[in-house]
């Protein structure tokens, strides 16, 4: 049984304000199949090609990061609120901050370690066990609070993730 195509906006909705664009991840929250998906991995190559160029220090990256958890909150909320729907899934924002978060907090390491992180984020923010779940329904609805929802569950999910990899690194 396949599941219903998600709703996904065009490409002109994107373009249409700077909120828009910043909330679907810069097109990555276009795609028609899993744009978490697609967002965590535009997160992991921007992530890669920024380290690289630029060479942020820690400071730099928790600027970037929180800077970017608030833009995006603030792009959620308007996005959400242009498009109807509260939580929508083409939003990609929340996958991008929270997968730097974990690259950010893991690295250094290499390809299969952050693949492995790659792995267990998408696990926690598509599957939604425990913690993650509680922290997707608790922030639920419109305007700000829900705008916050739609960034803190993966927040959750990234959180989890670092645990399971500083629990197979200890091990």
């Amino acid at each position: 049984m396949n599941a219903a195509p998600l709703p996904v906006p065009s490409a002109a909705f994107m373009l249409e304000r700077l909120s828009h664009l910043v909330a679907l991840g810069f097109g990555a929250g276009l795609s028609r199949r899993a744009p978490g998906t697609v967002g965590t991995l535009w997160a992991w190559a921007a992530f890669l090609v920024i380290d690289a160029l630029w060479r942020p220090s820690d400071l730099t990256w928790a600027v970037l990061i929180g800077a970017g958890l608030l833009v995006g909150w603030w792009a959620s909320v308007r996005t959400a609120e242009r498009s109807g729907i509260a939580d929508p899934g083409f939003v990609v924002i929340d996958e991008i901050v929270a997968f730097w978060l974990v690259l950010w907090l893991a690295m250094p390491m290499g390809l299969l370690g952050q693949a492995v992180a790659f792995a267990l984020f998408r696990y926690f923010d598509a599957a939604k066990p425990g913690p993650v779940r509680w922290a997707d329904q608790v922030f639920k609805g419109s305007g700000w609070r829900g705008g916050w929802g739609i960034m803190f569950d993966d927040l959750v999910a990234a959180f989890c993730t670092l645990l399971v990899m500083a629990l197979w690194r200890f091990w």
